[in-house]
């Protein structure tokens, strides 16, 4: 790796000459292409930030000084710097997290992938280290402008403002994007900035002009106080962040080392709260990922690295199941609505925003302001469908309960990537949704098993109109369809038998792990009844029946295991005053360490295998 090689901490950097950083540059940005385009990663905003992370880790005295990454998807580039070069393990079970981790480097400080958080752990970490009398550290928040239009970033600069003698250096890392084009006030903000010529040059060149006007008391004074604000108003509309009392630098070329440098270091000496803007540009460096396409390079699955077009191609997934059914709901009912948090592309919202843009929010990174937004739609008459990832609802869980569903709001929530979703670790895993909806009274919640299924179950949560939907279904391709072979009511029958020796409740897309652990029991005698709920909140009559028939009881679901569907249908069972054991299959209370979804499913005992061993046990007992 040449260089790059020789980095063993951020101290290697800083002995590096000129000419030597030139090339460190180059050689990280090739590093990043060719091993993420085999991994597959963050590719976009990691090729973005090179220099700049580079002039922090210059600048600044990791871990001595904190740096604190927002969302950490941009963290690859740090990871490098601080020595961890293995990225042929990146994702990889065992291997480099995609996003900042403790446990790999003591430089590694925030894990959690969820946006706009970075301001407040750094005001709350530089304030401590002041109580603690630490002065001479520094604190340092990498945000960019996406994770500015969530509203807890503004919460804590009405905070930060509020502490201006903190060694507290905010770096905005402003690429017009967060997983598409940054929109909304925030985004429009920055674009003036952009385009702003740098304001103390226009003001030195104002009072260049006013020193050659003769002295005359006040009304000089007046004038030359006048023209300052003038100027200031004209060209400086960094004026909001000065005016909330935070010293603002910039905007830099955050790819011009010198520059960004420059900047850092005029703020680590100022002594106090500073914003340093930084221009930059995703994928910067890499032709394909600066293209009109350059969105799909933000997280990259395996590619070519010379063409930047994908190796291996998927069939269709669940999103696009949701995605066309919705776009067919909306041209059949003009109060279809959608809404999402920054994610249009990736929760299937493209189709329908090209189509009907006026009919397509998005708002941000602001699942709150999404969730209450949608029940105004819903009062004024239109059906909201909220479509973000199942991790991103437990940020909006308080708008859910209090906005939507004690006001009985007809709104539809689409969870994408519900369940375990591998790769990008603790914080993507959807597996906490179901155990927070469980006590949201009058929530219906559906789990689809296949794309079918989605279509029927978003046809059927549009025509609610007294309460919250939920449809939640995984990451990737689509399941293969399985059909039923009979029902019970609401309930679908996916393998019957009449005098079964278990019930297995399959929740949504564990359909097929639970058919293969019906046939494994059925290889040994053991007559098993395979059922899909479709709707598994609240817990159907006709499934109570279903289970008051048989001697045990079995469910198998992607969350939670205490607080999940089999909970629920236990809870039911008791307050019957039945007594028949439930047995459930679920992901524990834990955190999961990154791996292929496959893995993981495999560490917790998620695979017919495992399930059938237990079940055969516990049957025979």
């Amino acid at each position: 790796m040449g260089l790059l090689s020789s980095i063993t901490g951020p101290a290697d950097l800083k002995r590096l000459s000129a000419s030597q950083l030139v090339d460190l540059a180059q050689e990280i940005r090739t590093t990043l292409i060719d091993s993420v385009s085999r991994t597959g990663g963050h590719l976009g905003p990691n090729l973005g930030v090179v220099e700049l992370t580079m002039g922090i880790h210059r600048v600044f005295n990791s871990p001595h000084d904190t740096v604190v990454f927002d969302t950490g998807h941009q963290s690859y580039v740090h990871k490098l710097l601080t020595g961890r070069h293995d990225f042929a393990t990146l994702r990889k079970q065992g291997g480099i997290s995609g996003y900042p981790s403790r446990v790999e480097s003591e430089h590694d400080v925030v894990e959690n992938s969820h946006a706009s958080t970075s301001l407040s752990w750094a005001i709350g970490i530089a304030t401590g280290r002041k109580l603690r009398g630490e002065t001479d550290r520094h604190t340092v928040a990498v945000i960019g402008d996406g994770a500015l239009t969530g509203g807890m970033a503004w919460e804590a600069l009405n905070n930060i403002a509020a502490n201006p003698d903190l060694p507290l250096v905010i770096v905005v890392n402003d690429n017009e994007r967060s997983y598409a084009p940054t929109i909304g006030g925030m985004a429009d903000y920055l674009a003036s900035l952009r385009a702003t010529r740098n304001y103390e040059n226009v003001l030195s060149w104002g009072k260049r002009v006013l020193h050659k006007t003769p002295v005359v008391g006040r009304r000089t004074y007046e004038t030359l106080h006048g023209v300052k604000k003038g100027i200031k108003d004209i060209v400086s509309p960094q004026g909001m962040f000065e005016d909330l009392g935070l010293k603002y630098l910039g905007p830099v070329d955050g790819h011009d080392l010198e520059a960004v440098e420059t900047a850092l270091r005029r703020a680590h000496d100022f002594g106090g709260v500073v914003l340093v803007h930084a221009i930059t540009e995703k994928g910067h460096g890499y032709i394909p990922a600066t293209r009109d396409e350059a969105d799909r390079f933000h997280a990259v699955g395996v590619i070519n690295p010379e063409t930047g077009l994908p190796l291996e191609l998927s069939g269709r997934s669940w999103t696009d199941e949701f995605s066309d059914e919705l776009l067919e709901l909306a041209e059949e009912r003009d109060d279809i609505v959608a809404l999402t948090a920054s994610m249009l592309i990736p929760v299937g919202l493209a189709g329908l925003a090209q189509k009907y843009p006026e009919r397509v929010f998005d708002v941000g990174i602001a699942e709150q302001h999404a969730v209450t937004m949608a029940s105004g739609l819903s009062f004024a008459g239109m059906h909201p469908v909220v479509a973000i990832y199942a991790t991103f609802l437990n940020r909006a869980f308080d708008q859910l309960l209090m906005d939507c569903a004690l006001h009985k709001q007809g709104v539809t929530f689409v969870l994408d990537r519900a369940g375990v979703t591998g790769t990008d670790g603790a914080s993507h895993n959807g597996m906490w949704d179901m155990a927070l909806l469980t006590i949201v009274p009058g929530l219906r919640l559906a789990a689809p098993r296949d794309g079918q299924q989605i279509r029927t179950a978003l046809r059927e949560a549009v025509a609610v109109t007294d309460g919250p939907t939920v449809i939640r279904f995984p990451k990737g391709s689509v399941a293969e369809p399985i059909q039923a072979v009979g029902a019970h009511g609401s309930v679908d029958l996916l393998r019957d038998s009449e005098r079964p020796d278990l019930l297995l409740v399959s929740v949504g897309s564990m359909a097929s792990i639970a058919t293969a652990v019906a046939e494994k029991l059925g290889a040994q005698g053991i007559s098993t009844k395979v059922v899909d709920p479709r709707w598994v909140l609240p817990v159907s009559e006709d499934l109570l029946e279903l289970t008051s028939a048989v001697p045990a009881v079995a469910v198998i679901e992607d969350n939670l295991v205490e607080a999940g569907i089999g909970a629920a249908i236990t809870a039911q069972l008791r307050a019957r005053g039945e007594r028949t054991p439930v047995w459930t299959y679920g992901i524990p209370k834990q955190f999961l360490d990154h791996g292929s979804r496959g893995q993981v499913l495999e560490r917790i005992g998620l695979t017919p295998d495992t399930i059938a061993t237990s079940l055969i046990d516990r049957l025979r007992d």
